[in-house]
């Protein structure tokens, strides 16, 4: 039996939490913080998207959410629309400086990735990454 430490979701756990760090020293020069990119990435993939349904998917407070988004709007990044269906709400949508950021979040991203598949064959990456998904489907059906 394999210690606590090396159980898969110890593993996964690890992983992720040292990938984020990884991304942070590569975005390292761009004005954007890990919070305000993976904010800024979510609106890029659910442009239109309600304020409150980004909160969930960062699974942070909507009052946290509400001062990333203060801060990426004050940078031209992201604009709130009202949304047509319910006045209390905002749908969020990327402006044209975003385009630059998204750049630069995707190169970081590369950086990272190309860091952690270090030794990594392609073979392994497709196991893994096909392995992960079935992981994710299986969580997300729940």
């Amino acid at each position: 039996m394999a210690i606590l430490e090396e159980s898969l979701g110890f593993l996964l756990a690890d992983a992720s939490r040292l990938m984020r760090r990884a991304f942070e020293r590569q975005i390292t020069g761009s004005s954007l913080t890990l919070s305000q990119a993976r904010a800024l990435a979510h609106v890029a993939r659910h442009e239109g998207c309600r304020q409150v349904d980004l909160a969930d998917q960062l699974e942070v407070k909507p009052i946290t959410l509400a001062r990333l988004l203060d801060q990426l709007e004050q940078a031209g990044l992201v604009e709130r629309r009202p949304d047509p269906d319910d006045r209390r709400a905002y749908r969020l949508h990327l402006r044209a400086q975003a385009d630059q950021a998204l750049a630069d979040i995707r190169a970081a991203g590369a950086a990272m990735l190309a860091e952690a598949l270090q030794g990594i064959s392609e073979e392994e990456e497709a196991a893994l990454t096909n392995a992960l998904r079935k992981m994710r489907a299986n969580l997300s059906s729940r």
